[in-house]
């Protein structure tokens, strides 16, 4: 399990668990680094600022990005050559035929689920316009709002079927579907957002605990980046980081600064455990 980490209650163990939880699922790259962008944003921001996280991820890209996804890496250069951010997403949208509902935005989004200082109430449209960052489509945006909704429902304790009930609420029907805690057809391992959340609710249903649950994602996707990612994340919020073997983690390059910034979305809850919460 994950070693020297310090005394946590659930809700820091589940917070915790679900950004580690994701770099064990990530075993290329590019969604921790967005997500880290993003996590640190919305600690030094203490939440969404959107040209604060877009600056990030441009900053990124501008020092050799990788795995970012043909959407979000088309976007980003763009505007490193000048174009505006919201002018590059429809622009792409437009280059694309209209091909921009990846699974990119849903896997950098846990760390809004993990952010007891965006309300309850308030995770879903803070998923969607931090997707709008780099994606057009709507089911891109939809899909991500439905993850961070199911980490966060997770986090604060709700069981497995109560969360996906809730993640389903006001979503897209291509999105509902996918949040079915029951077998519905043959999964898909692609990048295509329905396609790789209905993957990954469907392995962590079936999965007894987090490794169970990684370990069948893994050999479902192959080294494609794509449902082990979400996972992770998603399995880290259900079963918390003491249930992420440390064998898991051994691929993470950037394991330190990921760990680092999971406890302090943790040690933000043990202080106001709370949070904005929707009562």
């Amino acid at each position: 399990m994950i070693e020297h980490s310090p005394p946590q209650t659930e809700l820091q163990d589940r917070i915790t668990g679900t950004l580690l939880g994701l770099a064990a699922g990530d075993r290329i790259g590019g969604p921790l680094q967005f997500a880290l962008c993003l996590a640190e944003s919305l600690i030094e921001n203490a939440g969404l600022n959107r040209s604060d996280v877009f600056r990030r991820y441009l900053a990124w890209y501008r020092d050799g990005a990788f795995d970012t996804g043909t959407v979000a890496s088309r976007v980003l250069s763009l505007a490193h050559a000048g174009t505006p951010a919201d002018s590059a997403v429809t622009q792409v949208d437009r280059e694309l035929d209209g091909l921009t509902a990846g699974c990119n935005p849903a896997h950098r989004v846990a760390p809004i689920a993990m952010a007891l200082t965006i309300p309850d109430e308030s995770v879903a449209e803070a998923a969607l316009q931090e997707a709008a960052l780099t994606h057009h489509h709507r089911l891109a945006g939809d899909a991500a709002a439905a993850v961070a909704v199911l980490c966060r429902t997770l986090i604060r304790g709700a069981s497995w079927e109560a969360a996906l009930a809730h993640a389903a609420q006001d979503r897209l029907p291509e999105i509902r579907a996918t949040l079915e805690p029951t077998e519905s057809g043959r999964l898909a391992p692609s990048g295509f957002a329905p396609e790789t959340l209905q993957a990954a609710v469907q392995l962590v249903n079936r999965a007894a605990g987090f490794q169970d649950a990684l370990v069948a994602s893994l050999h479902f996707a192959g080294g494609a980046n794509y449902a082990p990612v979400l996972v992770g994340a998603i399995g880290g919020a259900r079963w918390g980081a003491g249930q992420i073997p440390a064998s898991e983690l051994a691929h993470c390059t950037d394991l330190q600064r990921t760990t680092r910034i999971a406890h302090k979305f943790g040690h933000a809850a043990k202080q106001n455990p709370q949070g904005d919460r929707d009562v």
